[in-house]
């Protein structure tokens, strides 16, 4: 049996169902024994779109995703959609092809060696949570094992399995390296889920603030049943968008730069503070500036999060507790529920004007009539046009911010977006991961020019596929978030625009590329043209590309973030 069947037949084992990935003279051995296997190889145009794909498809999944990649130039194009779904805690096992083990240092075709001989997977060390360099064909097995139980355990994230490409094609006995057949996660003991419940009922200003590390349903419900039973209310982190409904009466919406002005003076000002599965990230606590968001001490903090590092790492903690958060927080609602509820029907008041208002402000700037749109013209027709559970993947920028800031996400849909990393050209790729997962939800990758010039592999991906996914290009010819961002600043935008050699603005016609891809194309020209393209898109169930011309309009940042400091001359 040949190593590559071995690992193979692992992956079976495994419930691995797709790989995604490219092919290369380093990998074709385990690519011919995949085909023939129960797996289906996902092949991509690009190994970022590769990445990106099995990073989709973990998140909509919650499984891990699998990545195979060629040596040297193949493995540096994943970098960056590996290091986006590491610094999102997605389980992701990366596997490389490397040169063969006996030529190592010689520098044969393709070898990264320059400094060091033959030390690809140094690139990846600063962001997996662990790199394995296969020496010997009796270790794949086990190195495997270990890289899927690293990369969904704890904390989940990256890894690499890096694998000389002779050691594919090698012999050798059949080996059984098995995941562990029951795993238990961390939880929180009644005594603590006591102390916990009894500084929340306590409180004079509790809110309780999530992070995108509460998944599941069950975690989800216990939230907000304690949420409900308490009166707190509850802010979030961009990446926790939609675990609670936008409409819910106690979510106060995104604290930080994109947060309200309600949202962010409560969280400043609250005397305990229930943080759950976040990382305080910058710009969700305008910097880490205790005038603007968080203000740990005086207020109290008490933390929960799977990975220790994550304790204390910001801001001072009165109570840290390592644990699933989901098991946590249905141990910390059943100690609340044997407690008096409370009732703070005037904040409820004003967290429904804020949000009404918000919301009715955005609904009101979406009813223009002008073109090239608003922005948040493309987002009222997109919430009209889409069934609840549709899926949204997001770039960066406004189909990222202004989504999270005030699209009113119905409460079967679901958000997925790169929060650590903020790549831009995520969203077209991962689309089509969440599509091949869900093959029956509408799945629509909101992004800009600049994310779908980043990952145009991802239209023929998808017509190969069959998959309908509808990459909607919100289309203002420019990086527009940073033209307006130094346009603020500076008095101008220079180098952020996409011009003609007249200076004119140009784009291609994304449109006319997705139809010569297979794809269908609508290239919008009217206001009401958005509505009627998302309508035939979805019911086509077609790869669809849809070049929506918009104006460059920031996104409202009533909240702080340092960089806008920096830019005036401000430097701590």
């Amino acid at each position: 049996m040949t190593v590559a069947d071995n690992l193979v037949a692992q992956l079976e084992s495994y419930g691995v169902e797709f790989v995604f990935g490219t092919c290369g003279h380093t990998n074709i051995a385990l690519l011919d024994a995949i085909g023939r296997s129960s797996i289906e190889f996902v092949i991509a145009r690009h190994e970022q779109t590769a990445a990106h794909a099995a990073d989709g498809y973990a998140r909509a999944t919650g499984k891990p995703g699998v990545l195979l990649m060629h040596v040297g130039p193949g493995m540096m194009n994943a970098v960056t959609g590996v290091a986006t779904a590491a610094l999102d805690s997605v389980p992701l096992v990366a596997i490389s092809g490397d040169i063969p083990s006996y030529l190592y240092g010689r520098h044969p075709h393709q070898e990264v060696n320059l400094h060091n001989d033959a030390d690809q997977a140094a690139i990846y060390r600063p962001f997996v949570k662990r790199a394995w360099q296969v020496h010997r064909a009796e270790d794949l097995a086990r190195f495997t094992e270990r890289a899927f139980w690293t990369a969904t355990s704890g904390r989940p994230g990256a890894v690499l399995l890096n694998v000389p490409m002779d050691v594919f094609s090698r012999t050798l006995p059949e080996q059984s390296a098995p995941l562990p057949v029951q795993v238990t996660k961390p939880g929180l003991d009644a005594a603590d889920a006591e102390r916990i419940a009894a500084m929340l009922a306590e409180a004079e200003r509790p809110l309780i603030y999530i992070g995108g590390g509460l998944g599941g349903s069950d975690g989800r419900q216990a939230l907000t049943e304690l949420a409900e039973h308490l009166d707190i209310p509850v802010a979030h982190s961009l990446m926790a968008k939609g675990a609670l409904p936008d409409r819910h009466p106690l979510v106060l919406g995104m604290t930080g730069f994109w947060g309200l002005e309600l949202t962010n003076d409560y969280a400043r000002k609250a005397d305990v503070v229930l943080a759950i599965a976040t990382r305080f990230a910058e710009t969700d606590a305008s910097s880490w500036n205790p005038a603007y968001t968080w203000s740990f001490p005086p207020s109290k903090l008490i933390q929960i999060d799977i990975d220790p590092a994550e304790i204390g790492r910001n801001y001072p903690v009165e109570l840290g507790v390592v644990a699933d958060a989901g098991l946590a927080v249905v141990a910390i609602r059943d100690a609340v529920l044997a407690k008096p509820a409370a009732s703070r029907p005037t904040l409820k008041e004003q967290i429904g004007q804020a949000r009404n208002t918000l919301f009715a402000a955005s609904a009101e700037r979406g009813r223009s009539e002008d073109f090239p749109l608003r922005p948040e013209r493309i987002l009222a027709d997109v919430r009209e046009a889409l069934p609840d559970d549709a899926v949204l993947v997001t770039d960066v920028g406004w189909n990222k911010n202004g989504v999270a800031q005030c699209y009113p996400l119905p409460e079967k849909g679901r958000f997925i977006t790169p929060g650590g990393a903020s790549t831009m050209g995520f969203g077209p790729a991962a689309a089509l991961g969440v599509q091949i997962a869900q093959p029956g939800k509408v799945v629509v990758a909101l992004i800009g020019d600049g994310g779908m010039s980043a990952q145009l592999p991802a239209v023929p991906m998808a017509v190969e596929r069959g998959l309908p996914v509808i990459f909607l290009v919100m289309n203002n010819r420019a990086h527009g978030t940073i033209s307006d961002l130094q346009s603020k600043f500076f008095g101008r935008s220079y180098g952020c625009d996409f011009t003609d050699p007249q200076g004119q603005p140009y784009s291609p016609d994304f449109a006319a590329f997705g139809r010569a891809c297979g794809a269908d194309g609508y290239l919008v020209a009217s206001p009401e043209g958005l509505g009627e393209a998302l309508r035939q898109a979805i019911e086509r169930r077609r790869p669809a590309v849809l070049d929506v011309p918009m104006v460059n309009e920031p996104v409202p940042t009533p909240g702080h973030w340092n960089i806008t400091d920096i830019y005036q001359g401000v430097f701590e």
